[in-house]
């Protein structure tokens, strides 16, 4: 039997891992962060327990990796959705897509995102991993497309807000609603409350008309 070459072998540990991090996200938002294993981990995905140590320092890198993953895929299908944006509003459609995105994550995802919030909020702070270089790099693109002139500094500052807005609507005890933030959100830069995926009914009551 013929050895597998190098690229069958690239394959194999990408799956492996992908694997892994899908098992996370299953797992954590079943169980939460405390109640999961990596043992859990491994034979959810299917995999050697050793294969968590071998890719992952820790269960809190691992988690954050899994939900920088799920993060870029879901952005990604935002993005990609059909019809696909055109015309000269297609940047500020991008941009609506992105923030409803990531928006949808924590309304239907709240212990999951929690948890990968609390995490990022530690002294670690921000896992550099190939999913969360991926999910920068969608973000980016977005602010580019937009029509940014300064991408370098307005692609941080939409990160933080997004990150803020996610915090603001899974705050335990004092959650602000998913709906007012995206309206903030679209305010801040210039878009229309029917773009990208507007919630049920009208912007909420209060908020400022929108700069045409």
């Amino acid at each position: 039997m013929s050895p597998r070459s190098a690229s069958v072998n690239e394959e194999l540990r990408r799956r492996s891992r992908e694997r892994l991090l899908q098992a996370t996200v299953e797992l954590v938002a079943e169980r939460g962060y405390e109640a999961t294993t990596l043992g859990d981990i491994a034979d959810r995905a299917g995999a050697a327990r050793g294969l968590v140590s071998y890719y992952f320092p820790g269960k809190r890198q691992l988690l954050q990796s899994a939900v920088h993953r799920l993060m870029h895929l879901t952005l990604e299908a935002a993005l990609e959705r059909e019809p696909l944006p055109e015309g000269p509003d297609a940047g500020r459609e991008r941009l609506a897509r992105a923030i409803d995105a990531i928006l949808g994550l924590a309304r239907d995802r709240p212990r999951l995102m929690r948890t990968h919030m609390a995490g990022i909020l530690q002294a670690d702070g921000f896992v550099q991993c190939a999913e969360q270089q991926r999910l920068a790099e969608l973000l980016r693109e977005t602010v580019v497309r937009y029509g940014s002139p300064e991408a370098d500094i307005d692609y941080p500052l939409l990160r933080a807000l997004l990150m803020g807005a996610v915090v603001a609507v899974l705050l335990p005890g004092a959650p602000m609603p998913a709906a007012r933030l995206r309206a903030e959100l679209f305010q801040r830069y210039g878009l229309d409350w029917e773009l990208g995926v507007p919630p049920d009914g009208g912007p909420p009551g209060g908020t400022f008309p929108l700069p045409r």
